[in-house]
């Protein structure tokens, strides 16, 4: 199998090359990056088996001969709301599987309008397989199955502010902390301000109890797409320290980001590397916690949930690292665009996750008593 990362000297991707060295399926990986030369030293850091290219993910003929000999490509060229749909078409065009930790939700509606293009291709294409979204989607649907009647599910994320993550990442909290969101409320979606409906959540150590609003991440929008029947379907984001999240809310309000060029602009001053939101209380991993409700066989109330825990790059780059196995290795056979829960089953999935070293907990009590 020979695998193509795009983006792959990013805070995010470096986490998957040292897993892919060890890999004995994988027998060419590419490390594709704007910066060549980079690309070309991490090259040779990790073996013979890895090679360096320079590529621009804005030039379709460059993407289309970057990715063309590979057998699956993994993306982490963001800002994903900019880059998503033009990789995954130009994959399509190429005959190349895709899979991806796409987070933004107009990114996914985008990328999803491509389904049949791919299935007529023969390609298969996983957007969104990271942490959240990717094993908060897998979480929700073990949720779903779980239930006779499920009804609601609340997804909720949040990230120490004190991880390393590149300028991309800061551009894309700005897009999901500015102009409006989409919800599922009371059977149909609904566009809700971000930075609105603020609530405490309980995350696992080390975030502890953190505060959270309406983000733009694809969880809301893809879930009551492709698991039918619910009720609700809500995605709630945070960073601590939660002043973050409030600036990243009132900066949107100004109109600072309303547009890919003023994020641009402005992500040189505020990202992290910087060392602008390196504060005391900030915390070194990011967590998730995914709530489920419903009614058991014997119509019994139901409560179930889920929660996570990793640094960031780590819970977000070994979900797409094992949909890339699977589609390599012909595990996955469909073809056309899915978001994880359309495609991928919790129950095989996710202990191939676990078994990386992602710490998942999984919290299916009795009845809710009255």
């Amino acid at each position: 199998m020979k695998i193509c990362v795009l983006g792959g000297c990013g805070a995010m991707a470096r986490a998957v090359l040292k897993p892919l060295a060890d890999e004995k399926s994988v027998k060419k990986v590419v490390i594709a990056d704007l910066d060549g030369k980079k690309a070309v030293a991490a090259a040779k850091k990790y073996g013979e088996k890895f090679e360096g290219r320079a590529v621009n993910a804005l030039d379709r003929t460059d993407l289309i001969r970057c990715v063309s000999d590979s057998d699956v490509v993994m993306g982490y060229v963001g800002p994903f709301y900019i880059f998503e749909e033009k990789i995954a078409s130009a994959c399509i065009e190429a005959g190349r599987h895709y899979v991806s930790i796409a987070d933004d939700y107009d990114a996914y509606l985008a990328v999803i309008k491509l389904h049949e293009e791919a299935e007529k291709a023969g390609v298969t294409i996983i957007t969104g397989l990271g942490n959240s979204p990717g094993l908060t989607n897998m979480l929700a649907k073990k949720g779903y199955m779980s239930m006779s009647k499920p009804r609601r599910i609340n997804i909720q994320w949040t990230g120490g502010s004190d991880e390393e993550v590149g300028p991309a990442n800061v551009k894309h909290v700005m897009h999901i902390f500015s102009g409006t969101t989409l919800q599922w409320m009371e059977g149909r979606e609904v566009r809700v301000k971000t930075g609105t409906g603020e609530k405490v959540v309980q995350f696992p150590d080390p975030i502890g109890e953190q505060t959270v609003f309406y983000t733009g991440h694809a969880e809301s929008v893809s879930v009551p797409r492709n698991l039918p029947g619910l009720e609700e379907v809500t995605l709630h984001g945070g960073i601590r320290p939660v002043w973050v999240a409030r600036l990243a809310t009132r900066i949107g309000e100004l109109g600072l980001t309303s547009t890919p060029a003023r994020r641009e602009r402005l992500s040189r001053v505020l990202s992290p590397p910087l060392g602008v939101f390196k504060v005391g209380d900030a915390a070194d991993r990011s967590v998730f916690r995914i709530d489920v409700y419903g009614e058991d066989e014997n119509g019994r109330e139901r409560h179930h949930y889920y929660t996570g825990v990793g640094p960031i790059a780590e819970i977000t780059s070994y979900p797409c690292l094992e949909g890339a196995l699977m589609i390599g290795s012909s595990q996955v056979r469909r073809r056309g665009v899915f978001a994880p829960e359309a495609i991928l089953n919790p129950d095989t999935f996710l202990p191939r996750v676990a078994r990386r070293g992602v710490l998942m907990n999984f919290y299916e009590g009795g009845p809710i008593q009255r």
